[in-house]
């Protein structure tokens, strides 16, 4: 049990997020108040579809396999494990910055969060027991709820192909930064798929059913896609954390401190320009950091008095660049456009 943490309802008491939504629980990763590479459990982003369940203790496994039967949190627990620093990040992150508006919860930019997940790799708990049929890997959270636009109870499902499920990466996770994964993100059990948006790593994990064809569930087919194409890595974003929007600092040297990230390919670089054009700065990112992980990005630049409008901008090493206007689309997803930041320097 993570210390401090009451799980009673399904709700952190100290928690410390900005709530998008009480019910079902939606909250947001104050990146403002940041500090280091992961982020603490009860200030890592939440996103949840239905209410929060109770996990199972016992995950049951069947479909294209060789026998199906049920393992348990403690079986895992023997399998060799690994540790994987992971940014998670909803896909609808930024949706509230798309003009005309979409449905959806209104994230701003908070939506993200970087932890250290620990777990057994996927295979090793399937003991990979798959057919020569398997195509895809459907897993099953205990959440269960009534989309507003479907009418009938479902429980929050989601696959992967069975190349990218075959993955050492792909975690049956069972620990949070050292701890048992709290009930809010998705313990004791869950689905970790780094590199992924966070909808591919199913939460209070009751099932995994190895299939012969594509799932077409209504969030693998309905949502989660842009022009009916399924989301997959997330999009390069560079967000600045300090100084605030609307801050008013002192003149001369401006510290100016963020975190950038992309699940699509490793993360080249960061650039920093003012007013528009005028370049500050780029940072290279170590090609040994963290492959699934955000990183701390510093400038120290000098600026005239007056107004001025920084952004950050992410680019990784398949070239994948962040746009400098939004992609709009019908249920706003994967807006990763630039934010400018507005500071007014004194004289």
């Amino acid at each position: 049990m993570l210390v401090g943490f009451r799980w009673q309802t399904g709700r952190v008491p100290d928690r410390d997020l900005l709530v998008i939504s009480e019910e079902p629980l939606n909250a947001e990763t104050k990146l403002d108040q940041q500090r280091g590479s992961t982020v603490p459990a009860g200030r890592h982003y939440v996103r949840t579809h239905f209410g929060t369940p109770e996990g199972p203790r016992e995950v049951w496994i069947d479909g294209e396999v060789r026998a199906p039967r049920g393992v348990t949190v403690e079986e895992v627990r023997t399998l060799p494990s690994r540790t994987v620093v992971v940014t998670l990040e909803c896909a609808g992150n930024g949706r509230k910055f798309l003009n005309p508006p979409v449905p959806g919860e209104q994230w701003g930019l908070g939506a993200v969060g970087t932890a250290e997940w620990t777990g057994a790799p996927l295979h090793s708990v399937v003991e990979r027991a798959w057919l020569p049929s398997a195509v895809a890997v459907l897993f099953r959270g205990a959440d269960e709820g009534t989309p507003k636009d479907l009418g009938r109870r479902i429980a929050y499902e989601r696959s992967l192909p069975i190349d990218i499920a075959s993955g050492d990466d792909i975690l049956v996770a069972y620990a949070m930064n050292g701890q048992p994964i709290p009930r809010e993100h998705g313990g004791p059990l869950r689905v970790v798929v780094p590199g992924w948006y966070g909808m591919a790593s199913v939460k209070w994990l009751a099932e995994i059913r190895v299939l012969d064809r594509p799932f077409e569930g209504f969030f693998q087919k309905d949502r989660y896609v842009i022009d009916g194409r399924p989301l997959r890595g997330i999009e390069p974003r560079a967000v600045i954390t300090s100084p605030r929007d609307g801050a008013d600092v002192g003149g001369g040297s401006v510290e100016v401190r963020g975190y950038a990230w992309s699940g699509r390919a490793p993360l080249d670089r960061v650039e920093l320009k003012a007013d528009g054009e005028r370049e500050l700065g780029a940072m290279k990112v170590s090609s040994d950091a963290a492959r699934f992980a955000w990183h701390q990005f510093v400038f120290r630049i000098y600026l005239d008095p007056g107004e001025h409008d920084l952004v950050a901008r992410a680019i990784d090493s398949d070239d994948n660049t962040q746009p400098l206007t939004p992609r709009w689309n019908s249920l706003g997803y994967a807006n990763n456009a630039v934010r400018a930041t507005r500071i007014r320097v004194r004289g």
